[in-house]
């Protein structure tokens, strides 16, 4: 099948980095709203209507996943871009990967959200396709938007389920129904190892469509990937979980190659874990605290070469100790493993606190440590 032009719009500054989104079955580009905000300020973002979709053309018959790839480098040639960090979600993130594993020359750095290598079974797509080519997208509104959010928030938002249905709907069906195909003759599973690009995987906890397990093949399957996984969210993860999405997108996407940029100095003190907790975390009231202990705590005062991160380990550790601090307490013992503090140089630093901040607070803290270092073995 031969390219089409797919409808698009392109916002943020002309000099940034260029960041293509591309978008899950039966949606257009407006489903990025939550993100654009924080992502045009940084990046020069292209968001586009797969074809079949939004205001893109609708070629007749069944889709192939290729074609979806060719459109989207098409698109990128017209703008003249010669490659672009790439995040998709759900049939999105299945033509990221293609486009990562059969074009990486043209691919930066990769996000695939709430997506699969392989989705079936085959005959429930086929089935789709026919309903929807038979009664309209209307016939499918309904299931499809109660994959894309949870019980509990779609209750707590009618109004935005019914803007989702409302999306839906008005999909083509020839497009919706080609666009089936792609997913039932999919499987990426064998490419995903030839993928080279730094690649985050996000998945949504209670996700129906593509429940986590997808999402840890691919991270398993792709070198160096790193797996996700959010609490209180379905499949349109980005919609639900807004803010946790951007932060995550922005932590991924951002070029954080400088030794001392904040984020890199945090995870490689408290580990890529507590900070993808802290991070998928991320509410309207904690976001601007996250951003301010990214920028100041580890951009600027842990990134200082006055002190190695040994010393400031031992700092930490004596002044939580001081302050009672002790669940702070155990996330820095497990910090000051990390900046090669022995067990025993542990001990010691809450010795000589003891000295100073009251038996008390060094004893508490004590059994702190001893727990932290008992799990590690």
């Amino acid at each position: 099948m031969s390219v089409v032009e797919l409808h698009h719009v392109v916002d943020g500054p002309v000099d940034a980095p260029p960041l293509l989104l591309l978008n899950s079955l039966g949606s257009d580009l407006s489903m990025w709203d939550p993100q654009l905000p924080a992502l045009s300020r940084r990046f020069r973002v292209i968001r586009c209507d797969t074809r079949g979709h939004g205001r893109s053309p609708v070629p007749p018959g069944d889709y192939a996943l290729a074609d979806l790839g060719r459109d989207a480098l098409a698109l990128l040639d017209r703008l003249g871009v010669a490659s672009a960090h790439v995040v998709g979600l759900s049939l999105g993130g299945m033509t990221a990967m293609w486009l990562a594993a059969h074009a990486p020359e043209r691919v930066g750095r990769l996000v695939l959200c709430c997506t699969s290598a392989r989705l079936g079974p085959p005959e429930g797509w086929a089935e789709r396709a026919r309903t929807v080519r038979a009664h309209g997208t209307r016939a499918v509104a309904d299931a499809v938007a109660g994959r894309w959010l949870t019980t509990g928030f779609a209750e707590r938002h009618p109004e935005l389920v019914d803007t989702l249905k409302t999306m839906i709907i008005k999909t083509p069906p020839e497009g919706y129904a080609g666009a089936c195909a792609v997913v039932q003759h999919m499987d990426q599973r064998a490419d995903l190892a030839t993928i080279t690009a730094p690649t985050l995987v996000i998945a949504g906890r209670d996700d129906p469509a593509t429940p986590p397990p997808h999402g840890q093949l691919i991270a398993d399957g792709i070198p160096g990937a790193r797996l996700v996984v959010l609490p209180e969210a379905a499949h349109l993860a980005n919609v639900e979980r807004a803010d946790a999405v951007t932060a995550l997108l922005l932590d991924h996407l951002e070029d954080r190659t400088a030794e001392n940029t904040g984020m890199v100095v945090r995870r490689q003190v408290l580990g890529d874990e507590h900070v993808d907790r802290a991070v998928a975390g991320t509410t309207p009231l904690t976001a601007p605290f996250q951003d301010f202990i990214t920028r100041y705590a580890w951009g600027e005062i842990w990134s200082r070469d006055t002190l190695d991160r040994r010393s400031r380990s031992m700092i930490t550790l004596a002044v939580l100790t001081a302050l009672h601090c002790h669940d702070e307490l155990a996330m820095h013992v497990r910090a000051a493993r990390r900046n090669g503090l022995t067990a025993a140089e542990i001990g010691e630093v809450l010795l000589h606190t003891a000295v100073y901040a009251g038996v008390p607070a060094s004893n508490a803290a004590l059994a702190v440590a001893r727990r932290v270092l008992a799990d590690e073995g």
